[in-house]
């Protein structure tokens, strides 16, 4: 075969684009150093927030605590990083879905691993992605010029992933000890690379997004995706260097598996659904969720909605989910910059056990006021907007990972371009709005859920109809295709 970073899928890449790609790698040699001849020991020990419900073990790359064996016949590793916090939630989708059908999950965390090469060049390139990401939120200048065009047409480039599969080859040596047997899925597609590098023979690269871009491409791996129309164009690789007609990807090599989804979210569709109906029925406060993702933009947009809703939460005709995520700044100044909102709130800050319980109360319970949530640690950051998804009646997101959710969706204002097809999807299978791309479109809808029944209704019917499509059993479909590779 030859090297990845030379031909893709068949398709050659430039003698410059090639030489660019060798200096990405040697540029971040120089700075953070070659571990390859590195021998890190694999250890598996409990995750903190994940083993009791979803029976998840992280594996931890370095001396010291652990000492469980690998299972070789039921074990999956879950390989992600931590950029943002889309790939996390997918990879908590996955490791739900294997447990659910009997297979242990193995966290796989390329972010976590200290003093490694691999984690060195991740971080960097995390820290830059959510500067750009702030940034963004803040100058239309800065969006329009720069953050837009590299998030839609940048990284759709097969160039971009020749520089990715050579500073991959880096990430590879914290698979050194990893039974090569086991199956991996890589929820974002460095994990995915340096799992093919390794030599693990066993590699699923979950895709996210709905806008087909080389970023994604990890040859040597199966890829799934969520949709049919991201289906298609990677099948074409379409305008994937620029107006060239590419030699498409092998048809064994993608794979079109629905929505990537938490078992625990799917199998209780019909029920949630009928309790947001149920409610709407009552003149119960609605439920409003809003989520600030891992990059931490988008608050002036939150402030905004707090604002306009906190007359209907005097008035007990909304209820306010808060989650922050691991930045509890966030939280702090809204409390500062928004009169009313203080006393109104019930802060749930850090406190895993109060979290859990409220969350299980809600799903039956009545909620009133806000509910403010902030959690250090990002397992629990990210869990929190799962376990609220269920008792929640409408949740405010960017068409980013959640667009794939079995929750009314209210679409916030997207961050890079790619971001806007994933809203396209979600409001053509009727679970989501459109794009509400400033403050006033976004008041409006929100304005839409409160005082009418009609787009709440149906939403929940068409979220009930596509579970019986199979929409949503992405996630399951995933674990059955990385546990099949070895047959």
């Amino acid at each position: 075969m030859d090297e990845k970073s030379k031909v893709i899928y068949q398709n050659r890449i430039s003698d410059k684009d090639y030489r660019k790609a060798q200096h990405s790698k040697q540029k971040f040699i120089r700075k953070y150093g070659d571990d390859a001849r590195a021998d890190y020991p694999a250890k598996l020990v409990e995750n903190r927030t994940l083993f009791s419900p979803l029976g998840v073990y992280d594996i931890r790359v370095a001396e010291g605590e652990g000492e469980l064996p690998f299972d070789l016949e039921r074990g999956v590793i879950v390989g992600n990083i931590r950029m943002g916090f889309g790939h996390y939630r997918i990879s908590i989708a996955m490791a739900s879905a294997a447990h659910a059908l009997g297979y242990t999950p193995y966290w796989m965390d390329l972010n976590s691993y200290g003093d490694t090469t691999c984690t060195k060049v991740i971080s960097s390139q995390n820290d830059l992605y959510s500067l750009g990401s702030r940034i963004s939120q803040k100058s239309r200048l800065f969006n329009k010029a720069v953050w837009e065009p590299m998030n839609y047409e940048g990284f759709r480039q097969l160039s971009y992933n020749a520089s990715d599969q050579k500073n991959a080859e880096l990430m590879a040596p914290v698979f050194g000890n990893i039974p090569k047997d086991i199956p991996v899925i890589g929820t974002h597609v460095w994990p995915a690379q340096a799992a093919i590098h390794a030599g693990m023979r066993y590699v699923v690269n979950a895709i996210p997004d709905n806008w087909p871009m080389a970023l994604h491409l990890a040859e040597g791996a199966v890829h799934t995706v969520q949709t049919h129309q991201s289906y298609m164009g990677y099948r074409i690789l379409n305008g994937m260097q620029k107006n060239a007609v590419l030699h498409p990807m092998d048809a064994d090599a993608l794979r079109y598996t629905g929505h990537y989804v938490d078992h625990e979210l799917t199998e209780n569709i019909e029920f949630d659904c009928s309790k947001r109906l149920y409610r709407k029925a009552q003149g119960e406060p609605m439920r409003f969720l809003l989520t600030i993702g891992g990059a931490g933009a988008q608050k002036e947009l939150f402030a905004a909605v707090i604002r306009y809703l906190l007359p209907y939460v005097r008035e007990s005709k909304a209820a306010l989910y808060v989650n922050v995520g691991d930045y509890r700044k966030v939280w702090d100044e809204l409390k500062q910059e928004i009169d009313g909102l203080e006393e109104l709130s019930t802060e749930h800050l850090n406190r895993w056990e109060d979290t859990v319980q409220f969350t299980s109360d809600a799903i039956d319970g009545m909620v009133e006021g806000v509910h403010a949530f902030w959690h250090e640690n990002i397992f629990e950051a990210v869990y929190c907007t799962n376990l609220l998804m269920r008792s929640a009646d409408v949740l405010l997101t960017k068409p980013s990972e959640l667009s794939f959710y079995p929750i009314p969706k209210l679409f916030l204002k997207r961050i890079g371009g790619h971001e806007r097809w994933g809203a396209i999807h979600s409001a053509e299978f009727g679970d989501g709005t459109l794009e509400c791309t400033d403050i006033p479109h976004t008041l409006q809808m929100v304005e839409l859920f409160l005082k009418e029944d009609v787009t709440l209704s149906m939403m929940c019917e068409n979220i009930i109809c596509n579970k019986r499509m199979g929409l949503y059993d992405g996630a399951y479909e995933v674990v059955r295709l990385a546990m099949g590779l070895r047959e």
